[in-house]
């Protein structure tokens, strides 16, 4: 089936022109209803795809144009910041107007199991729990299929309750593969072709998926880096003054099942709460996702975040990736996080780089 839309200018290479092939980059679409709720598109579904299986038309191509702006910090530092803006084109299936563009960023897949393993009442009672600043983060609530609903940890608005349904929904979102749990091919009504060739189904079986998922869990988190250098321990302490702690919590606990028993109980370090926070107007992307509105959006773990330009081989931060640094990604938090980046944005220019040292070491 078709493949996902994946924005690229070729492997290790930065973007640095008006009009970019992000590489890593996928755009979800929907419509909105006369209602207010959001629908995917009738001709293109929830996500562009640039690729498809031989004899299958892709969908249409994306074009990344920057927007660039100019923030001035207290001590009179100058950092450009910049939003993308997505362009649809070669569209096979007709216009589509008034859609609602959101890209995004793959996530880094470490330490899944042990955030899977995270219970719902852990992140019920962080909900629970009065913080300064004005943060007041809630979970996403997702249908379970049986009635019932699921708290959200996974994705960037938090849209899927665990490994499995994450797994599966990248599964048939980005690539188009089937399974028990999404067994429907991807081919809108519109898309003929598609939908006439003699698919076998589900394209994983049971087991497959369940490997995957189990070597998903399985991955890692690295180990932190020079906790002791200078910059990095006066890093840290200049973390918890500007109050980052308060959604980027530092330590949460998981629960008694686990997809291995060495995840089962364990305190780890993942800075994050797991929860949907308002970030402001300016992070908002016109999408609502479950019961996560347009300005909502899951606190990312900020373990490995020094090793993504090894791995990924890119710096782009945040969902969209318009963030090239640690500073600017900062410089985009606004909402409940406001405060937090006023806070950085004081800093003298040494301080920032500390913090974004102790940040890279984790």
């Amino acid at each position: 089936s078709c493949a996902a839309c994946h924005l690229r200018n070729g492997r290790g290479k930065a973007p640095s022109g008006p009009n970019e092939r992000l590489r890593g980059l996928l755009v979800r679409l929907s419509v909105r209803l006369p209602d207010g709720t959001t629908a995917p598109h009738p001709a293109y579904g929830d996500q562009l795809q640039e690729s498809a299986v031989l004899g299958v038309p892709a969908e249409g191509r994306a074009i990344v144009q920057w927007q660039e702006q100019t923030r001035v910090l207290v001590d009179g530092a100058q950092v450009s910041l910049r939003k993308p803006i997505i362009k649809l084109t070669s569209l096979k299936f007709g216009e589509a107007d008034h859609l609602l563009l959101s890209p995004r960023l793959a996530p880094q897949l470490i330490g899944l199991g042990l955030l899977d393993a995270v219970p719902a009442e852990v992140l019920e009672q962080l909900v629970a729990t009065p913080r300064p600043d004005g943060i007041s983060g809630r979970v996403n609530r997702i249908p379970d299929g049986n009635g019932g609903f699921g708290v959200g940890r996974f994705g960037w608005k938090a849209n899927s309750s665990d490994l499995l349904q994450q797994t599966a929904n990248a599964f048939s979102g980005d690539l188009g593969i089937t399974s028990t749990v999404h067994p429907a091919e991807n081919c809108p009504s519109v898309q003929e072709v598609c939908a006439a060739l003699p698919f076998a189904s589900p394209d994983l079986t049971d087991e497959q998926l369940a490997s995957i998922v189990l070597y998903q869990s399985a991955l890692a988190v690295p180990a932190p880096r020079d906790q002791d250098a200078a910059a990095v321990v006066q890093g840290r302490l200049l973390f918890e003054q500007a109050g980052c702690q308060h959604c980027h919590v530092p330590e949460l606990v998981s629960g008694n099942e686990a997809a291995l028993p060495v995840f089962a109980n364990q305190r780890f370090e993942a800075y994050t709460d797991l929860l949907l926070h308002d970030m402001g107007e300016g992070l908002a992307d016109g999408r609502p996702d479950f019961e996560a509105n347009e300005r909502e959006w899951r606190t990312p773990p900020l373990w490995g975040l020094g090793l993504i330009p090894v791995v990924n081989e890119h710096r782009e931060l945040l969902h969209d990736g318009r963030a090239r640094n640690v500073l600017e990604a900062i410089l985009w938090h606004d909402g409940e996080a406001a405060t937090a980046a006023a806070r950085v944005s004081a800093m003298s220019a040494d301080e920032r780089t500390a913090l974004e040292a102790f940040v890279l070491s984790l």
